[in-house]
């Protein structure tokens, strides 16, 4: 069967653990049935006797996939874009329903990491599967080969790893890994529907011990662990060092360790080891004595509350304890002095910090600069057994490990010549690759020419180009030629990005939206309606927008500077409102955090793209706001707009409809600050419409973006009329409103605070002092929110909350 006629429309999960559950409820999201089978639990239990179960009872043979399927649905992160998704998963067992396989297009292995145990349900499920079936594996690190020698070779010709990372919804990473008999067709279909429709970013790996992405995560681990044990560094040290500073996450070292489990880590570390041939390479995998004796006693991290750390709660709350490696006794955390980290916070840039650290002549820099040394060299020597390039060994650890850069990206931060001769200086014996690299004269492992990218092979012992997909939209960087650069400012850019689609770029920090970035949307506007086709409003950010310069609104409010305040809020309403009514049309591309201003920068687009793990809000009462930029209007519109204007009744022209139910369910959206989980989510909030469409690869955000800017124009766009007929519940929705509000607060649900900005929230969604019914503008609705947003700006109470959000990032209840 060649690639085009393969598909995927009915999946099977064999495993309902918490990888397999979870993996089923990705599936799901995407709208794949799936069933999800387990074994048949070996005995009733009180619970089972209690509901007058026996062994035969469909309720208790399926228990093991509906347990894994509960507890999905409380996993943290969410494992499920919608709770609704459980309806396509189907849970059952082995014992009865291998037959279910038969209507199967991907069957995906997920059971324990024994190859036995695998190898014996592979036998069971092949004489189940359709001729056309994909089978693959999850396994983490065992040999895919070996998986799967007992199968036919019509199947293998079907079968390869499929590695997914947890949590599969959220991590980025897939490492393929092709068998001996995989057919290319196979491979290439399997690669494209990962990317497309489950959004994975996918590396292809060889069949070696844990593959790319564990294999030198558990080596860094290892060591960084050793260097601590041989140096007399703490734990608390090595995490401090290991997380932003090295351009790693936050939870560094030993805390990512407590969330995977320090089993899971030694079983990783341990199979390396046991099926390497190189001595040397077995001792760098050997688990050090006292991280055995923690596995030993339980202290497994996370999964039993004792790890490298522990919460400990006592008469004066919480604290954190960390685990001594010499007496294996818990300590309180201990704060570390690292004067140079304190510096490193100011460098954003990631290859600069680094440099900086590795070369830095103290304490944090003679750790990171020995942890580094051993990585970079490992990784070297594994080309071409684990990968034959460098690119797929970088963007493992980017997107497995959160790295800001690959280890070959890391080392042309250090400089390579430079630091291989620091290296040798210091007695390491550099890979033969490397030295003869740097006998041509290579020094950098990546280069740039005319835009676009080159990696050094070490076979061809020259560069060769790395392949960028067409769904790949690349904004122009800083230092790369500004023709692409229509209009800039401080705070946003406006870019052509092709085919007569200009994409608005925010750049300010942290992509908040201050005067800069409005400017440039009324300038982006004007720009677009007289020389291009459409608008998409995206970036390549940490998020799409968090919402307005928190820290510059308190300044204002703080100062009573109300006019240049009430100036800078009429702006953003007029430029979304500009942006609504545009004659041209108007995507917006949210990803990540899409809050306060930047959530109504989509509620004002002719339509959004999102990417699935899009957390949408107005979240402004956190700071003791409401939403002023059109968001309030926006979501009572919303709420109401599908309302029919009358409904039949004895009365000539029909009754008009009771519109408070909805405004109700508008103004607690605003008033409890909702944010959704997901972009599903969002729809179901109402801060997407049915029509706004969903991308599951980040990476393909933008291209999809400027799709639908170009459908829309071959659709012949046109903006909707302004409004002038809103209805609004008035006087007597207010009341109702204002109802709910008092007896939260007397429940003690909200603060006095909280009810005093719902009540003004609740004046300006119900229409203000109208009696119910009357028709209202838009602009009649823009006025309220600025009005009382400023009003609430005056207030002590708001001003202490923005005061807490701009020092500590976090919201205040008071």
């Amino acid at each position: 069967m060649n690639k085009a006629q393969m598909k995927i429309k009915k999946a099977a999960i064999l495993g309902a653990g918490a990888m397999g559950s979870k993996i089923a409820a990705l599936l799901a999201g995407v709208d794949i049935p799936t069933c999800l089978l387990d074994i048949v639990p070996k005995e009733l239990d009180d619970k089972d006797l209690k509901k007058r179960l026996t062994r035969e009872s469909p309720e208790f043979r399926n228990k093991l996939a509906r347990l894994g399927i509960d507890y999905t649905l409380m996993a943290s992160p969410p494992a499920f874009f919608v709770a609704q998704d459980t309806k396509l998963i189907k849970p059952g067992n082995f014992e009865d329903h291998l037959a279910w396989l038969s209507e199967a297009d991907w069957i995906i292995e997920v059971v324990a990491e024994d190859l036995n145990i695998k190898k014996g349900l592979l036998r069971k499920v092949e004489p189940h599967m359709k001729p056309t079936a994909i089978l693959t594996t999850n396994t983490s690190g065992l040999s895919v080969n070996m998986i799967s020698e007992d199968l036919s070779e019509q199947t293998r010709a079907h079968f390869l790893g499929t590695h997914f990372f947890n949590p599969p919804r959220h991590m980025k990473l897939m490492e393929i890994i092709p068998g001996k008999l995989t057919d290319e067709a196979t491979l290439s279909f399997m690669a494209d529907f990962c990317e497309a429709r489950l959004g994975k970013s996918i590396v292809f790996a060889k069949d070696t011990p844990n593959f790319i992405a564990n294999r030198i995560g558990a080596h860094a681990m290892l060591a960084a662990i050793k260097i601590m044990l041989e140096d007399g560094y703490t734990i608390e040290e090595v995490d401090a060092i290991t997380g932003p500073p090295m351009g790693r996450p936050k939870m560094a070292s030993f805390r990512t360790a407590d969330m995977v489990g320090l089993d899971v880590f030694v079983k990783v570390a341990q199979n390396v080891g046991d099926n390497v041939n190189d001595a040397t390479e077995r001792e760098a995998f050997a688990v050090p004595e006292f991280v055995a004796r923690m596995v030993q006693t339980g202290l497994l991290g996370d999964k039993t509350q004792k790890g490298f750390y522990k919460k400990v709660t006592g008469a004066e709350g919480s604290q954190i304890f960390a685990i001594d490696c010499t007496t294996m006794d818990y300590v309180p955390v201990r704060k570390t002095s690292l004067p140079a980290l304190d510096e490193l916070k100011q460098v954003d840039d990631p290859t600069k910090r680094l440099r900086a650290l590795a070369y830095s002549d103290d304490r944090a820099g003679r750790y990171a600069w020995k942890v580094l040394k051993k990585m970079l060299l490992y990784c070297a020597s594994k080309v071409p057994e684990i990968s034959d390039d460098i690119v797929s060994i970088d963007r493992a650890m980017r997107w497995g490990f959160n790295w800001e850069l690959g280890p070959f990206e890391t080392w042309d931060a250090l400089g390579l010549r430079e630091s291989v001769e620091r290296m040798e200086k210091e007695g390491e014996k550099i890979p033969a690759n490397v030295g003869l690299m740097l006998s041509v004269g290579k020094e950098r492992f990546y280069e740039k020419r005319r835009g676009k990218s080159y990696y050094f092979d070490f076979a061809e012992l020259n560069y060769e180009r790395i392949d960028e997909k067409p769904q790949l939209v690349l904004l122009p960087s800083p230092d790369e030629k500004r023709k692409k650069v229509v209009r800039a400012n401080a705070g946003a850019r406006l870019v052509d990005i092709g085919e007569g689609v200009a994409c608005l770029e925010f750049r300010s920090a942290n992509n908040v939206i201050d005067g800069d970035v409005i400017q440039m949307m009324h300038d982006s506007i004007a720009e677009v309606e007289e020389n291009f086709e459409g608008l998409v409003i995206g970036n390549r950010g940490a998020n799409f927008c968090p919402g307005a310069d928190v820290k510059l609104i308190y300044g204002l409010a703080v100062n009573k500077d109300w006019k240049t305040l009430e100036m800078a809020v009429a702006q953003l309403q007029q430029a979304l409102m500009r942006m609504k009514y545009s004659d041209k049309p108007v995507v917006a591309a949210p990803f990540r955090m899409a809050l306060g201003g930047g959530c109504e920068v989509c509620l004002a687009a002719s339509m959004v793209r999102a990417h699935a793990e899009a957390y949408l809000g107005l979240v402004e009462m956190g700071v003791g706001l409401i939403p002023a930029g059109g968001g309030t209007k926006e979501m009572l519109l919303r709420a109401t707009d599908w309302v029919p204007p009358s409904i039949p009744s004895a009365a000539p022209g029909g009754a008009k409809p009771d519109l408070i139910p909805f405004v109700a369910r508008a103004f607690e959206t605003i008033a409890t600050a909702r944010v959704s989980t997901s972009a599903m989510d969002a729809q179901g909030i109402g801060y997407m419409r049915t029509y706004d469409r969903i991308t599951m690869n980040l990476d393909y955000l933008l291209y999809d973006a400027k799709e639908s800017v170009l459908s829309l124009v071959k659709e012949g766009y046109r903006p909707p009329r302004p409004r002038d007929d809103i209805r609004v519940v008035g006087r007597t929705g207010r009341a109702i409103l204002e109802l709910m509000v008092f007896l939260l607060k007397d429940a003690g649900y909200i603060s006095e605070t909280d009810a005093r900005i719902a009540s003004r929230l609740a004046y300006v969604i119900t229409g203000g002092d109208l009696d119910q019914n009357t028709l209202v503008t838009e602009q009649y609705l823009l006025d309220l929110e600025r009005e009382v947003f400023l009003s609430l700006s005056g207030e002590e109470k708001t001003q202490a909350r923005l005061k807490h959000m701009v020092e500590t990032g976090r919201p205040l209840r008071n």
